[in-house]
């Protein structure tokens, strides 16, 4: 198994926070690797909310190809944090030449585009950078995104945390995401490595997703260029989110009636029976077969937890108005906010998704069996 740990504030926090909570809960990982988004940034970063932020690991090859790149396509450096690599090597952790952390102007010649297209554009950046570095192994690109920093390495999560200097005011966020490996790979790749991120959209997850190959092949037919990679069977959860907001422009309480629908004993009594039946046939190559427990984040800064219908991965939500904390295990949970009412802790059911919205005040429980918002 793995461990994950989120946290959405109206206060920027140290990435150290979800770390730390993580080698609280280090029994149930390996120390095999940690992945962390970074949303809603403060900082240097909190008035440059529209600018595209580049997050990887580049050799010095790969910066001069990327340097090369970048200018080629018109984008122009706006703010960059160096993350400088001590000389003294951890243990069974690759020595790196640079973990960037760029900011850009967008070239000229997008002024005037449209957000659907500035987007798409974005997105098949990123693809053509992570092609480039594919062919000569110079560079690992995690996200290409506005307001959004990626950073994974392999190694012990508090280790490369004081390794890398994490605990800095320019990676303080609002929203931060952690997974702490369990590895379970001959090898590992960093592009497996939990959070998953698309477009605005980011999950991560505790389980094993059995039904990967139809979930697979069902998107990458979707003629969508960023259904691509799939290094790790969990990232097609984030897809799978991706293509229910944005294919379907359907809301958040969809997503669970497609990755794990209802029995059809349960929708007939559904104020969306018909609408929910249809969907379940029309995604029915998109339902998991976990177990799973799923964290995710939205464009919006919006945090959720949602279990499949096994229920055998642990998950707990709990805080207070202006933090709150979703958390493998309860021990995470403790660590990051003690001062909490802990009778409001909610450990979400087989048909619950758990939501804290941007406004960051309260838990929303939202039960499959009610009504569907239908439209987001």
């Amino acid at each position: 198994m793995c461990r994950l740990f989120a946290l959405t504030s109206e206060i920027p926090q140290s990435p150290m926070i979800a770390i730390n909570a993580l080698n609280v809960m280090k029994e149930g990982h390996d120390g095999s690797g940690v992945g962390i988004l970074l949303r809603d940034l403060g900082g240097p970063f909190e008035d440059m909310k529209d600018a595209p932020i580049l997050s990887g690991i580049f050799s010095e090859q790969g910066m001069k190809r990327l340097d090369l790149f970048m200018m080629d396509q018109g984008f122009m450096t706006k703010y960059k944090m160096s993350i400088k690599v001590p000389k003294e090597k951890l243990p069974d952790v690759p020595r790196r030449a640079m973990y960037l952390v760029r900011a850009y102007e967008y070239p000229e010649d997008w002024e005037g585009l449209t957000e659907s297209e500035i987007k798409r554009r974005l997105m098949l950046t990123r693809l053509q950078i992570r092609g480039m570095g594919k062919e000569e192994n110079d560079m690992i690109v995690f996200s290409f995104w506005p307001d959004t920093i990626m950073i994974k390495e392999i190694g012990d999560p508090l280790d490369i945390g004081h390794y890398l200097g994490l605990d800095r005011p320019e990676l303080h966020a609002r929203v931060i995401m952690a997974q702490g490996r369990q590895n379970t790979n001959y090898a590992i790749n960093l592009y497996a490595c939990h959070p998953f991120f698309i477009e605005g959209y980011a999950t991560m997850t505790n389980g094993e997703n059995t039904a990967f190959i139809p979930i697979k092949d069902f998107l990458s037919s979707r003629d969508f260029p960023g259904y691509t990679g799939y290094e790790s069977d969990s990232e097609v959860f984030a897809h799978i989110l991706h293509y229910c907001m944005e294919g379907l422009e359907l809301d958040l309480d969809a997503y669970k009636h497609i990755i794990t629908p209802l029995q059809d004993t349960d929708l007939k009594g559904h104020p969306d029976a018909e609408f929910l039946s249809h969907l379940k046939k029309s995604c029915r190559p998109l339902i998991i077969d976990g177990p799973n427990c799923v964290i995710g984040n939205l464009p919006d800064n919006t945090v959720f937890m949602a279990q499949d219908r096994k229920k055998l991965r642990p998950g707990v939500v709990g805080g207070r108005p202006g933090m709150y904390a979703f958390s493998s295990e309860i021990c995470g949970l403790d660590a990051t906010i003690p001062d909490r009412d802990k009778t409001t802790d909610i450990q979400p059911m087989h048909l619950d998704t758990v939501i804290v919205g941007p406004d960051r005040q309260e838990v929303e429980i939202c039960p499959q069996s009610q009504a569907l918002h239908l439209q987001h």
